[in-house]
């Protein structure tokens, strides 16, 4: 499915690296093919990821992104396909010998070794010689805030601290990728919100490339350069957190990046800067701000995310984008509340309002008539 989307400003000064057709990829990912007997779990994935960047793969369970990140390691040989980092083709050399690190999401320490064994392992393996390894696991200990934990074994840390060991584990041998399997999982809310702030300082300091699996959306937003969402062994979109948010290109997108309101309904007028939709599930037609050509006629549906939908006791005026219902039920998050509204068509609408007085002055209460309103650049066109 495509999407029908509006022009988005490029950002002409300091471009990133995959709006500059210059610059070439740091990962290369050719159509890419995995099969495990009759079961396609990677579907003919291209993908381009650039030097520094961290990339996340984004999708539910089963949908392909581990598969794609055990082939990105070496643990798994494609079926068919390619993979080239760094201009070097990769595809048939063994994990071993890759310039690639991975954190398992359950860390994989050694628990018989000290922190310090733990990241060293790996130079050791090397060679390395005794007074180089010491400098390099200090060196890495201090990056990621882990210096006098040295003698301690995996049991004695939490599961942050296992999380920054197994990260500087990784690190150390100045890999060119680093991958991570739903790195933070194991962690509590807090904790994971916090680390997820230390995680990309860390990587923008060491400027290695990060390619991370995830199924959680905040956490793929709040981290990413670009996010590649994948459903059924393909990559459905890629693009900055904010354009896959904002601008999804299916409903497969829209959906499963946070909570979203679809409209189906048919083209009735197509300008050069606007379409007007009829809905069955609403009184008023929806005028979309776009300029993409969409035919009379077609049948398509309109995304609104529930930040955008304003609530309001009284009639909005106008001709367009507003409709009336019920109050059903109210989802108090702390911050915000989430407001569930059942229109005459049956449909239910979802409004999210910033908490901005107590729950008791509100002025909007459970069981009562309000209008749902929103602007013309809020709805997003997506093909059925």
């Amino acid at each position: 499915m495509t999407t029908v989307q509006p022009n988005q400003k490029s950002r002409l000064n300091n471009p990133e690296p995959w709006q500059d057709p210059k610059i070439k990829p740091y990962v290369s990912i050719k159509n890419l093919t995995k099969t495990f007997g009759e079961k396609v779990a990677v579907n003919d994935v291209s993908l381009s990821i650039y030097k520094g960047e961290l990339f996340s793969l984004l999708g539910h369970s089963g949908c392909g992104k581990t598969t794609l990140l055990r082939m990105l390691a070496g643990f798994e040989s494609p079926t068919s396909g390619k993979i080239f980092i760094d201009g070097v083709d990769m595809t048939d050399t063994p994990a071993y010998k890759r310039p690639v690190s991975m954190v398992f999401q359950s860390y994989a320490l050694f628990p018989h070794m000290s922190v310090e064994q733990n990241i060293a392992f790996g130079l050791i393996q090397e060679g390395m010689n005794k007074s180089e390894i010491q400098d390099r696991v200090n060196s890495y200990l201090k990056l990621v805030q882990m210096s006098g934990y040295e003698k301690r074994r995996p049991h004695q840390l939490s599961g942050g601290e296992r999380q920054r060991v197994a990260l500087a584990r990784s690190l150390v041998k100045q890999p060119k990728l680093v991958l991570l399997d739903e790195p933070l999982a194991a962690l509590d809310k807090k904790l994971r919100e916090r680390t997820q702030l230390e995680l990309v300082n860390i990587q923008e300091k060491v400027g290695v490339t990060f390619v991370m699996v995830s199924h959680d959306q905040e956490e793929a937003m709040t981290m990413s350069t670009r996010i590649g969402v994948m459903n059924e062994g393909r990559i459905f979109q890629v693009g900055e957190p904010t354009e896959v948010y904002e601008y999804p290109n299916s409903r497969y997108v829209a959906n499963f990046i946070g909570s979203v309101n679809l409209f189906e309904g048919l083209i009735i007028e197509e300008k050069s800067d606007h379409v007007i939709v009829k809905s069955t599930m609403l009184e008023k037609n929806l005028y979309v701000n776009h300029s993409a050509s969409v035919p009379v006629g077609a049948q398509i549906c309109v995304a609104i995310r529930p930040e955008k939908v304003m609530l309001s006791l009284d009639e909005p005026k106008g001709e367009y984008n507003w409709t009336s219902g019920i109050v059903q039920d109210i989802a108090y998050l702390g911050d915000v509340s989430i407001y569930y509204v059942k229109l005459t068509s049956g449909a239910v609408v979802l409004a999210t309002v910033a908490n901005l007085v107590r729950a008791a002055e509100r002025p909007i209460q459970w069981d009562d008539q309000v209008y749902l309103h929103w602007k013309s650049e809020s709805g997003i066109v997506l093909a059925v």
